[in-house]
């Protein structure tokens, strides 16, 4: 079993990635996860890379297949626009498509702004990891993390990751009785 959960984080930004203004996709990430998450210890990987389909898809697969990520979290290219082609790069590297994730998220999306409907967000399954497209704005990754991320630790589990323990205050990680271990075993 694999002693820390190894988390890619991925923020596709044209303006991020060319210095136009500074990246706040993958602090908000980071941050919300070390205050949820509080087993197994946190490994990350970052990407900062622009709105390009080919360098999306390549940053998502290096993530998985070669850095070995259980979790894997994008933020930004989700809506109609262009530019935004976040959801075609994890289609194109996915294994399964989860499609409870974008449903839920846009769900609870819409309880903050009329325009959540306008969200493309998908996830997937590639190989041994979970791929979840979020927001790019720091408020709506939050929003979007804690409406859904209940159900991500059962996921991982079933994929073959690590167990993944939650501060309950905050987001209470749901798995059947049956999939339920004691806490720090």
């Amino acid at each position: 079993m694999n002693s820390a959960l190894h988390i890619g984080l991925v923020s596709a930004s044209d303006r991020a990635s060319g210095g136009v203004y500074q990246d706040q996709g993958i602090p908000a990430l980071k941050a919300w996860l070390t205050q949820v998450i509080r087993a197994p210890a946190l490994r990350f990987e970052e990407r900062l890379i622009p709105d390009e389909r080919a360098v999306i898809e390549a940053a998502l697969v290096d993530l998985v297949d070669v850095k070995g990520c259980h979790l894997v979290l994008t933020t930004g290219g989700t809506g109609p626009a262009p530019r935004d082609v976040t959801p075609e790069a994890t289609l194109a590297v996915a294994d399964k498509v989860m499609p409870g994730f974008g449903e839920q998220m846009r769900a609870v999306s819409l309880k903050y702004v009329p325009t959540a409907i306008l969200s493309r967000q998908v996830a997937v399954i590639r190989k041994q990891a979970l791929i979840i497209n979020l927001p790019g704005q720091p408020k709506a990754i939050k929003e979007t993390l804690d409406g859904v991320f209940a159900a991500v630790p059962y996921c991982i589990d079933l994929i073959g990751g690590p167990y993944i323990e939650t501060d309950e205050t905050l987001v209470k990680a749901f798995r059947p009785k049956s999939a339920i271990r004691p806490k720090g075993a």
